[in-house]
């Protein structure tokens, strides 16, 4: 029987990507009493790099937003892993941090960010509603438009 988070994201239509592996030495969550402290996730769609280039050059605010909504969705596919498959066991996302890789000039930085904060609320409801910071940054690595970090508490 499919628990209420994976109903939520059937009805949303949403499909969550495979988990992705670590680019370097690190873990990509770590579990720590009822926390879970999920890795900068990029925008990769099971296994294909997506939204590589810069906003304010490469990338307009809806196209940063697309991006951050895929990071969460990685984010939430590390959830799954570190909750042995339910999604039921997330009891809050507490916080993100969004860096948009972005020019000097531009200022949108939490409205990028609403792409993956959106998307939470959307799915998890009040228990999706975080604490967040959005910055920008001059380079990412392999040169995405947007990373996020996640902090969830769990059952």
């Amino acid at each position: 029987m499919a628990g209420k988070i994976e109903t939520r994201l059937k009805e949303l239509g949403i499909e969550l990507p495979k988990a992705s592996s670590p680019a370097a030495n690190y873990v990509p969550y770590a579990v720590t009493g009822h926390q879970v402290f999920v890795a900068g996730q990029v925008p990769f769609w099971n296994g294909e790099l997506m939204s590589i280039g810069r906003l304010g050059d490469d990338f307009s605010v809806e196209d940063g937003q697309k991006a951050a909504r895929t990071c969460a969705l990685n984010i939430i596919a590390q959830l799954r892993q570190a909750c042995d498959g339910d999604l039921d066991r997330i009891k809050r996302i507490v916080k993100l941090g969004c860096f948009v890789n972005c020019t000097a000039d531009f200022t949108q930085h939490p409205v990028v960010a609403n792409g993956a904060s959106d998307l939470m609320v959307e799915i998890f409801g009040d228990a999706g509603r975080h604490a967040r910071f959005a910055v920008g940054v001059n380079v990412l690595p392999m040169g995405v438009a947007v990373e996020i970090d996640a902090v969830a508490e769990i059952a």
